[in-house]
């Protein structure tokens, strides 16, 4: 090996060394074992598709999940399709009504996302519930259709253990504040407006 090439090495040998001890150091320190709330926001895509791999992550764990999904379309996406038919043991619900701009009925919608907030809040108050995605839940806080206190208290109130994964655009300030861990997916550009039509197995 030449010297310039030695000399490399040793330079991130040590850079690498600093790093260790960072996140060792860092890793020691954070020792709180608890529940999370992770909101997931933004106008990109993959919103959803996160909260689904998480779910994938937790059954690998044997963790207990339940999802619920606000203000989605009749039809199934992939995911939909594989924990209703392949993992029937994850609780799972869809208010299933489709979009609101296809329903076009602000009551109907109201009693709908109602009737589905009390399946949430059942998870929410549920200790064998490891971890719960509220999908898309946002949209109901953004449309008044819930009532934000009740949707925060219950999620500040859940089981000490429990984690939730909270996702959607818009409505979400205050959801902000309470989540510990914040990520915002940024759309740069999208195949849909370019007129390419959504695809099976990769859009839903």
């Amino acid at each position: 090996m030449n010297t310039s090439a030695a000399d490399k090495n040793d330079k991130h040998k040590t850079k690498m060394q600093k790093q260790k001890q960072r996140i060792d150091s860092q890793i020691e320190k954070n020792s709180l074992e608890k529940g999370v709330m992770i909101f997931l926001t933004g106008d990109g895509k993959g919103k959803t598709s996160s909260a689904f791999g998480m779910v994938l992550r937790a059954l690998g764990y044997n963790h207990k999940v339940g999802v619920v999904q606000f203000i989605k379309g009749q039809q199934l996406s992939g995911e939909e399709l594989y924990l209703k038919n392949k993992l029937p043991d994850v609780q799972f619900y869809q208010m299933g009504t489709g979009f609101t701009w296809d329903t076009q009925d602000r009551s109907s919608d109201i009693e709908a996302a109602e009737k589905t907030w009390s399946v949430a809040q059942r998870m929410l108050k549920d200790n064998t519930l490891d971890l719960v995605i509220l999908d898309e839940i946002t949209y109901m806080l953004s449309f008044k259709y819930l009532d934000p206190d009740t949707i925060i208290n219950s999620i500040k109130g859940r089981p000490f253990g429990q984690s939730v994964v909270v996702t959607g655009r818009g409505g979400g300030s205050r959801l902000k504040e309470i989540a510990d861990t914040v990520s915002e997916v940024k759309e740069i550009k999208h195949a849909y407006n370019n007129g390419i039509k959504a695809r099976k197995g990769v859009d839903y």
